[in-house]
């Protein structure tokens, strides 16, 4: 429910009174206002859903551009004698139960902070999120998430273009741009500092560490996680819910990667700087066109009946933009999963082959422990570089016929050149065979 106080310039008494005695409402009337310029204050309680028809009835008669409106939310009205006819109440594709137009403007202001302290709480979230990166840390990780505030910009953009208010939507174009600009640079600086005095963990690569890797080589799941933040984003907007929470799931699509541009660019690793990079462009995408569907299909509007127009080719425009920059992007993302794919299927194959080889009696005692591809380091898209094949068993060590027929069966699966590497543990877990490399298809 809401409590709505409206202040009533002189001369507008009797337009504002037959309104709400149109739409049956029980209304308060106080005729004590300090400002000369208005007469009266008018107080009355509405369902949430009935707050945007009434205030835009007001408005065609005169009220709401030289008066001020204010909306309460009211936990509880002790009365059975304020339910609003629920007939008239708007209701949206998603369900009728939303808020009103001008609270969803009001809140998509709210949510965004000055620029001052934007682009310093960006700044420290970047940062906190590369030392996670860099530490391999998900509990970093996800503190920086918290801290970023980028729910209001991302959804700023897209309510200001749904409902026509060109103030709001530059906000959030600005704001976007700038913050993810802001953080990827603050990850480059601090980055950079940790390379220059050695505080980087020793002899690893660092696009391996698995915090990292996720990022500079993404797939299709990617951009599931980017909708599904845009969709929660909005409903959690219009339904009065926990914008915190989805805060977190947006800012998880968008710090942790513009913090791995920048751990990428200061290593010199511009390959995965650039499949970074991707994901960080195409989870903003997919938010703002997420966004932008789901308050069209709210059934959000301008007021002016003349802006409606306006607003839907504003919003197709914006919904067709991003979605064609989207579809270009995608190519990266889909050849990563294709390989991911193809790297499964593989040792799903060789396993069930090898497990074939070891079931012949010659080598009993012999099983199979791991069954492995490793990609390439070319990035964004990878390729398949070698597949690992880990045994144990007695501790005399693997028989070279073994080896040989391990990588025959592994051939039959492998399309191009690929190193296959037989590794042989002892049952106790010690490792006394090393490795037996062998080529495949020529080999490398």
């Amino acid at each position: 429910m809401r409590y709505v106080e409206v202040l009533i310039p002189a001369g507008s008494e009797e337009s504002v009174f037959e309104v709400l005695e149109e739409e049956e409402i029980r209304y308060v009337v106080s005729e004590s206002v300090s400002d000369e310029e208005y007469a009266a204050a008018v107080r009355f309680p509405l369902p949430s859903d009935a707050v945007e028809r009434v205030l835009d009835r007001l408005r065609e008669v005169g009220i709401g551009t030289d008066a001020s409106a204010v909306v309460i939310d009211a936990e509880a009205i002790v009365s059975e004698q304020t339910d609003y006819p629920r007939s008239r109440s708007a209701r949206g594709a998603i369900g009728g139960d939303r808020i009103s137009r001008q609270e969803l403007q009001a809140k998509a202001a709210g949510l965004t902070p000055t620029f001052p302290v934007y682009a310093t709480m960006t700044l420290v979230s970047a940062i906190v999120a590369t030392a996670g990166l860099l530490l391999d840390s998900p509990a970093v990780v996800v503190g920086s998430m918290v801290i970023a505030p980028l729910i209001g910009p991302a959804l700023a953009t897209s309510v200001g273009t749904v409902v026509d208010d060109p103030a709001l939507q530059s906000t959030g174009l600005v704001y976007q741009i700038s913050g993810i600009t802001i953080a990827i640079l603050g990850a480059i600086c601090l980055a950079s500092i940790t390379r220059l005095v050695g505080l980087e963990p020793a002899g690893i690569d660092i696009v391996a560490v698995a915090e990292l890797e996720e990022r500079v080589a993404p797939n299709l799941l990617a951009l599931l996680i980017a909708l599904g933040a845009g969709v929660a984003g909005v409903l959690s907007l219009t339904r009065e819910l926990s914008e915190a929470i989805v805060g977190v799931m947006i800012a998880a699509a968008l710090i942790p990667p513009a913090a791995a541009v920048g751990i990428a660019v200061s290593w010199g690793i511009y390959g995965a700087a650039v499949g970074a990079m991707v994901l960080v462009l195409v989870n903003t995408l997919s938010i703002n066109f997420a966004a932008l569907v789901t308050l069209w299909a709210a059934e959000y509007r301008p007021a002016n009946l003349f802006a409606v127009t306006t607003a839907r080719k504003q919003t197709i425009a914006m919904a067709t933009l991003t979605g064609l920059l989207m579809v270009a992007l995608l190519v990266p993302l889909v050849g990563a999963t294709l390989v991911e794919l193809e790297a499964a299927q593989l040792e799903s194959d060789v396993e069930t082959d090898v497990d074939a080889v070891l079931a012949d009696p010659a080598f009993d005692g012999v099983e199979t422990t791991a069954v492995s591809v490793e990609l390439g380091d070319d990035y964004p898209i990878r390729s398949l570089d070698q597949l690992v094949i880990v045994l144990s068993g007695p501790e005399q060590g693997p028989d070279p016929a073994l080896v040989e027929r391990l990588v025959a069966a592994a051939d039959r699966h492998v399309d191009e050149p690929m190193t296959v590497t037989v590794e042989f543990v002892a049952a106790d877990h010690t490792e006394i065979g090393g490795e037996v490399a062998a080529p495949s298809h020529g080999g490398t």
